[in-house]
This record gives C-alpha cells, sequence and structure tokens, in this order.
C-alpha cells in the first residue's frame, strides 16, 4: 500500500494519508483537528426510533466521561478525543492524538463542561495506535461504560462522540456498517498500526474525533474512532471530511491495551526474533529478485534463528498470507500469544523452503 507524504497545516499540524484503499478512496487519520473551537453539542436523530438510537439519552449520559485533547510538542501540535475509563483520571485515546508530543511537549484535557486541565503520557502503543494519558482529579471522574463489541451486528445503530475540528462535545449517530475489517493507518518509524477486527460505522466522523468514542444504543464503549476514508476531489485534493465511511479500534481489543499500558507503559507483544525489510516491487522488477520481506538480521538463538532462517534469505509468505509488507508479521504479532506458531516460506539462492516459527515472549 502507497504512503502519500504528510500534508501540513498552519492551524492543525499534520494530517496523514494512506493511498490505495480502493480506486479512489484513502483513509485519514483522524487526530489532527483544525482548531480549538468553541464548546459545541450536535445532536444528530435525537428521539428518532425505527432502527436508530436516542441520540439526546446517549448524548446525556456519555459526554460527562469525553475529553477533547490538546497536544502541543516537538513533532507539532493537535488536538484529538478520548474517553475515561477510569474514576481516578486514566484516559484511552489514540496515538497518533499524542504522537507530537511523545518525546516532550504539552497535554491539556477539555471536559464537557468547559473546564481545561493539564495532563500526562502514561503510555502508547503504535502498534494498534493506541495510547492513555492521566488527568489530576480530587474528585472520582464519570468512566464510560464498558460495552461488549463482540456482540455487535451489521446494521446495528451506534454514536460517536467527540472533538471534530475542535468542536468539543460532538454527537453523530449512524450504524455498524461492517465487521472484521483490518485496516492499516500510518504509525511511528514509517511503519503502519493496524487496526485488527476494526468496526466499519456511517456515523460522521471527521478530523478530531480520534481517540473518540463509539457507543451502542445503551451508552457503552463499542469502539475507539481511529481512521476515515476519504476520496479524491475534481481538482486531485483529497477530501479531509467524513464521506460516512469510518473505523474504530473494537473495545474488546483496546480496553486490555489500555490497561497494559496503565500497569506497564508499554504494550509486550510475542516476537519472531527476526528484522525485515520489505522488497518494493520496482527494485524486484529491476533487480530480479522476489518480492517479499528481506531478512536483514536474526536475533541468534531466537525463534526465526531456531527455525534457520538466517540473514540474506527473503520470506514470501507467513501462515499463508503473501508476504508484501511489514504489515502481515504486525497482524500476527498483534493478534498472537507467546508459544503461537506461524508457518514461514521463504527463498535462499533460489531455492524455496518451509519452516515452523514458534513465537516468543519479548
Amino acid at each position: 500500500m502507497t504512503l502519500e507524504p504528510p500534508s501540513e497545516s498552519t492551524k492543525s499540524g499534520r494530517v496523514w494519508l494512506i493511498a490505495g484503499l480502493s480506486a479512489a478512496g484513502a483513509l485519514i487519520l483522524i487526530a489532527s483537528g483544525f482548531f480549538a473551537g468553541t464548546v459545541t453539542t450536535l445532536v444528530l436523530g435525537a428521539g428518532r426510533s425505527g432502527g436508530s438510537c436516542n441520540a439526546e439519552r446517549v448524548a446525556d449520559q456519555v459526554l460527562p466521561t469525553i475529553v477533547t485533547i490538546t497536544v502541543h510538542g516537538p513533532g507539532g501540535s493537535s488536538n484529538g478525543s478520548g474517553e475515561i475509563i477510569t474514576r481516578d483520571g486514566y484516559i484511552l485515546t489514540n496515538n497518533h492524538v499524542i504522537s507530537p508530543a511523545a518525546t516532550g511537549g504539552a497535554l491539556s484535557v477539555r471536559y464537557s463542561d468547559g473546564v481545561e486541565t493539564e495532563a500526562e503520557l502514561v503510555g502508547r502503543d503504535p502498534k494498534t495506535d493506541l495510547a492513555v494519558i492521566k488527568v489530576s482529579s480530587e474528585d472520582a471522574l464519570p468512566v464510560i461504560d464498558r460495552g461488549d463489541s463482540g456482540s455487535l451486528s451489521v446494521g446495528e445503530p451506534v454514536v460517536a462522540l467527540g472533538a471534530p475540528l475542535g468542536l468539543s462535545s460532538t454527537v453523530t449517530a449512524g450504524i455498524v456498517s461492517a465487521l472484521g475489517r483490518t485496516v492499516p493507518v500510518p504509525s511511528d518509524d514509517d511503519r503502519n498500526a493496524i487496526l485488527v477486527g476494526a468496526i466499519q460505522t456511517d456515523a460522521s466522523i471527521n478530523p478530531g474525533n480520534s481517540g473518540g468514542a463509539l457507543v451502542d444504543c445503551r451508552g457503552r464503549l463499542v469502539g475507539i474512532n481511529t481512521a476515515i476514508a476519504t476520496v479524491p476531489g475534481g481538482d486531485g485534493q483529497r477530501s479531509t471530511g467524513s464521506v460516512g465511511i469510518g473505523f474504530a479500534v473494537p473495545e474488546s481489543l483496546a480496553i486490555p491495551i489500555a490497561h497494559q499500558l496503565i500497569e506497564h507503559g508499554e504494550v509486550a507483544y510475542p516476537t519472531a526474533g527476526v528484522d525485515l525489510i520489505p522488497i518494493p516491487h520496482a527494485v524486484s522488477a529491476h533487480y530480479g529478485v522476489a518480492e517479499g520481506l528481506f531478512v536483514r538480521s536474526v536475533e541468534r538463538g531466537g525463534p526465526a534463528y531456531s527455525a534457520g532462517i538466517r540473514p540474506g534469505d527473503v520470506i514470501i509468505e507467513l501462515d499463508g498470507r503473501t508476504a508484501s509488507s511489514v504489515d502481515v508479521l504486525t497482524h500476527i504479532q498483534v493478534t498472537s500469544e507467546p508459544g503461537d506458531k506461524v508457518e514461514v516460506e521463504y527463498l535462499r539462492n533460489g531455492h524455496t523452503h518451509h519452516t515452523t516459527v514458534t513465537l516468543a515472549a519479548p
């Protein structure tokens, strides 16, 4: 999948596009808002029946648990959203929301009542694009109720809450358009995060909604809004607004990761003990080598080494999937446990080999 270069905004910082979702589409991370706007509530579908949530009731219940996050750091400035998940002030959001200040900077949080306070970074996970920040409060904070993303059905009504374009306390309504999507989005160090089992929704979400809540009709958290699709305009520029295709990290993945970040500051994934570099199609065609993942180094005594893989090999298949991108390995790591086995097909000196790698604890 081709990555387009970042576009800059003097008001917002960065917006990253991923080209190639479809012939006409792209994905845009929706953290980088455009301005810190007036506190506004936009309630759509309030009181409607016939397959939609009572968004007015959901807003009244959930908005006190939703915050607007403002970020300033060496990596730029942005705004996004988050939800309070513990009474003592832990807030779940996206990694790309806070990444401008990941190496130093300032984080602040605005509650739905307009009160602002400083926040600190607790931990982040670039592989799944999730992060946790914390605020200090003398009083117990309202906490969003946890739902069950595994019980969602296509067509089920949902509500999205957050701060699109810096407009705090915004509420929109829609449905679950699809389930189980695997969505790569740009992350740190020119690598992609993988939204595993993502919830697709047509609830309107825009830049600044990132990290905000997707909830069911009972106001329970089912997903973390993370990315939207965009389409090119007539002048070749891409739209940055909602086109009715958004993606949320399911609650069943996000909450356990959040608790790992709270406890350890990071998430430990099983490792194969190998450093891989993708071989681009143009390089493959020019030099007459196979497309795949070039093995740059192997940890001596690690899982890949024990399975017979050596530097210079080219991995062409992982668990039956073409190894065209490091995303394939990231997906395996995010969805696996130490001890799980991965079937590997690789090339060495023009000959095909097969082996099994047993993932290990990091």
